[in-house]
């Protein structure tokens, strides 16, 4: 089979790092990828988002599949673009249609659709330029810390959380008023802020059957002991320790079921990913967002976990026969640790030369931000690297992760030395 994968993250890298195991797959293509993807396949330099590029590729390329890594594609609606195209619509798009995509692409749509179907989440209110002054008025009435959330895609800088009144409404203000997220906060949603411990739930779905992942919990700040800013994310554990079988089965009745019937009551075909961020307060789980793509770095610890073959999982998907694949889990633990660039998540510089990859032993190198650069892997971007090794001690697979980065070195590189010390 010949497939396209869209991206050039981390997750990418290992989605391609999964495809390349499948005797199913005969050309692979990545636009734009990275220089982890460029020994996997065929880089393309690509964008995205930019359809009409890519209905280009996918035709030089005699591509049968395409898998859509990032959101803002899905969003976009580039499964809807290839339904709508002679050409390409016998192509099997992994990823939701435009509809489907809002549940990532409007915090406003997703509590909608969580209140219509009594999928447990955080209480809320949504209000524009038009309702500012019932906003301010709605904080009042809540409770210290207040959450603001903008309601479109804004590159995961758009969810504020302020412990002061005052403050909270000057940035209710300036996220509609002064557009501080641009077209992203043209909508604010305001919510109760929930206190827990969070973890990422995956599903994999045709429409009408589905399958749940492995679960995982990612590590967003970059200081130790999760202070500092938000990050993409420095570092991922699957298996979730904490989740026992009473707390997994909320989840699966509570909120994966009640997602994908919902969907089906609305009327709306889903076939991909769905990754639900969920928060267990006290013993029971409720949703933080909706995701329609797998989530940077959790797939890096999720996808070594599969020992079913990814290829025969989307084909079936696309078919709409989920239902007769066997999903088989890895027992170990996997432990990923990202390696980014000095000064991220703020300002940085690309182009640092990347030394000791090949003195990598045990553990896997997923590329998140590199490129090659006359014959070397440099830098080209804030994560520059997930290294992700596996074992039966979940302490033992970190520990394979931090050697094997102290192999590896690159001009400001910086990354957390305490993943996984909640666990």
């Amino acid at each position: 089979m010949n497939i396209l994968v869209l991206g050039s993250g981390g997750r990418e890298h290992a989605i391609c790092w999964k495809l390349k195991q499948s005797p199913l797959l005969n050309k692979l293509v990545i636009a734009p990828g990275n220089a982890g993807t460029a020994s996997l396949g065929k880089n393309s330099d690509v964008k995205p988002d930019d359809f009409q590029a890519v209905r280009k590729l996918v035709l030089e390329e005699d591509i049968e599949m395409v898998v859509v890594g990032p959101e803002v594609p899905l969003v976009k609606g580039i499964h809807d673009f290839f339904l709508e195209d002679p050409d390409l619509a016998g192509i099997h798009v992994i990823g939701p249609q435009k509809q489907a995509a809002q549940l990532e692409g409007s915090k406003d749509f997703a509590k909608d659709f969580m209140n219509r179907h009594q999928i447990p989440t955080a209480a809320h209110k949504s209000f524009t330029v038009n309702t500012l002054e019932e906003g301010k008025t709605y904080l009042e009435t809540q409770n210290s810390p207040f959450v603001l959330k903008a309601d479109g895609l804004a590159a995961g800088k758009g969810v504020l959380i302020i412990h002061e009144l005052k403050e909270a409404k000057e940035e209710l203000s300036a996220m509609l008023l002064d557009a501080k997220f641009g077209q992203a906060s043209t909508t604010v949603v305001v919510e109760e802020f929930l206190s827990g411990i969070e973890l990422s739930c995956f599903v994999l779905t045709d429409g009408e059957n589905h399958k749940i992942l492995p679960f995982a919990k990612d590590y967003k700040r970059i200081g130790e002991g999760d202070t500092g800013l938000n990050t993409g994310g420095m570092g991922a554990i699957s298996p979730v320790p904490f989740m026992d079988a009473e707390f997994e089965e909320k989840i699966r009745t509570r909120i994966v079921e009640r997602t994908i019937q919902g969907l089906k009551k609305d009327d709306i075909p889903y076939q991909g990913f769905i990754f639900i961020g969920l928060i267990k307060v006290g013993t029971d789980p409720y949703v933080i967002e909706y995701n329609v793509r797998l989530g940077d770095p959790e797939t890096e610890v999720i996808l070594p976990r599969i020992k079913s073959d990814l290829i025969r999982l989307f084909k079936s998907l696309a078919e709409g026969n989920l239902e007769k694949e066997n999903l088989e889990i890895d027992d170990r633990f996997a432990c990923t640790v990202m390696a980014v660039s000095g000064g991220y998540p703020g300002t940085y510089e690309k182009g640092k030369q990347i030394h000791g990859l090949d003195n990598v032993e045990g553990a896997i190198v997923f590329h998140a931000g590199t490129r090659v650069q006359e014959n070397r892997t440099v830098t080209n971007g804030g994560r520059v690297m997930a290294f992700t090794s596996l074992d039966t001690d979940m302490n033992q697979a970190l520990s394979i992760s931090y050697d094997n980065l102290a192999k590896v070195e690159f001009d400001g590189m910086n990354y957390r030395k305490d993943i996984g010390f909640d666990l």
